[in-house]
């Protein structure tokens, strides 16, 4: 029998993704090895490995960090507490914070300054999330699940709004609002959807390629959030879904008897580690590559000015 490989788009880097890489690759070009990194960049191994080799120095705590160094805050953002800690450290910083989760600081940073409380729906322990939950001294609560919804307790149900992690499953993520909505009528929502265009847009396109094929492949780390939602989302979808960090994880059973084999890949996952996974799975009796149509996207961030090239 003839067998698939079916390509999910889009799948991959996003326009956040390759502005934090470009950052950190811009500061060593610059300013020389090495350059200080807080937290992973972006959540892939390979990238922070490939990134470790040109020089980059991946740290969690300020305290080990030379002074008068330069650091780098990864994509997911970091707490007030940890600008503040650079700034009486002497550092010169560059924030590669994605401007999508920028925007979700400033939106917090906007309601408490309303005076109200705010829910923050997101996983515990993801640097995303205690980023945007740092941003604020108090007034702001975590929410992972709809049953944490029925348990929470706040001051002031009048005065309550809510901001999410932006690489959510949104279909999740619906339905915790919805248990807000239903809890607190008076809840204040965000002005704009939380979840970034590219989390969208990767579910979007996992759920058209789950549809179609017999298994779906997810190329992604295991930290990686996006990553790990795009299993989920292909698994509900009622198909076997696996993530794999790279193409020496495929286990050759898996595809025993399937016919198309979806593949797509988080967004911090570079293409070059997609093209390893295919060529793995061609040795395996898949014959046929296929491309799926899907959202053009065109975004693009800008660096900070002082790693602009010149013109």
């Amino acid at each position: 029998m003839t067998k698939t490989i079916m390509l999910a788009n889009p799948r991959g880097f996003c326009a956040g993704v390759d502005r934090a890489i470009a950052i950190v690759e811009r500061a060593i070009e610059l300013y020389g090895a090495p350059i200080y990194v807080r937290h992973e960049v972006v959540h892939n191994r390979f990238v922070v490995d490939d990134l470790r080799g040109k020089g980059a120095v991946f740290i969690e705590e300020l305290k080990d960090v030379p002074p008068g160094s330069t650091l780098i805050y990864s994509a997911h953002g970091v707490p007030l507490s940890v600008r503040a800690e650079a700034e009486a450290l002497g550092l010169t910083v560059f924030d590669a914070t994605c401007p999508l989760v920028t925007k979700v600081h400033v939106e917090v940073k906007r309601m408490n300054k309303a005076g109200m409380e705010i829910i923050m729906i997101g996983h515990a322990g993801h640097p995303e999330v205690e980023g945007t939950m740092g941003q604020v001294d108090a007034g702001i609560y975590l929410v992972q699940t709809v049953d944490d919804v029925a348990t929470l307790r706040v001051v002031n149900e009048d005065q309550l709004s809510y901001v999410s992690q932006t690489t959510l499953s949104v279909d999740e993520t619906r339905d915790i609002i919805a248990a807000l909505k239903a809890r607190f009528p008076n809840i204040h929502s965000p002005k704009k959807d939380d979840i970034c265009y590219a989390t969208q847009n990767r579910q979007d396109a996992v759920k058209l390629l789950a549809d179609q094929c017999d298994i779906v492949v997810v190329v992604g780390s295991p930290n990686s959030s996006n990553s790990n939602r795009l299993r989920e989302v292909a698994a509900l979808k009622g198909v076997d879904a696996y993530m794999v960090d790279n193409a020496s994880l495929l286990e050759p059973e898996w595809f025993a008897g399937k016919r198309r084999v979806g593949v797509t890949a988080g967004a911090s996952a570079p293409e070059v580690l997609v093209q390893a996974v295919i060529d793995r799975i061609k040795a395996f009796d898949v014959t046929q590559v296929t491309e799926l149509p899907g959202v053009e996207e065109s975004t693009v961030f800008a660096l900070p000015p002082a790693l602009r090239p010149q013109a």
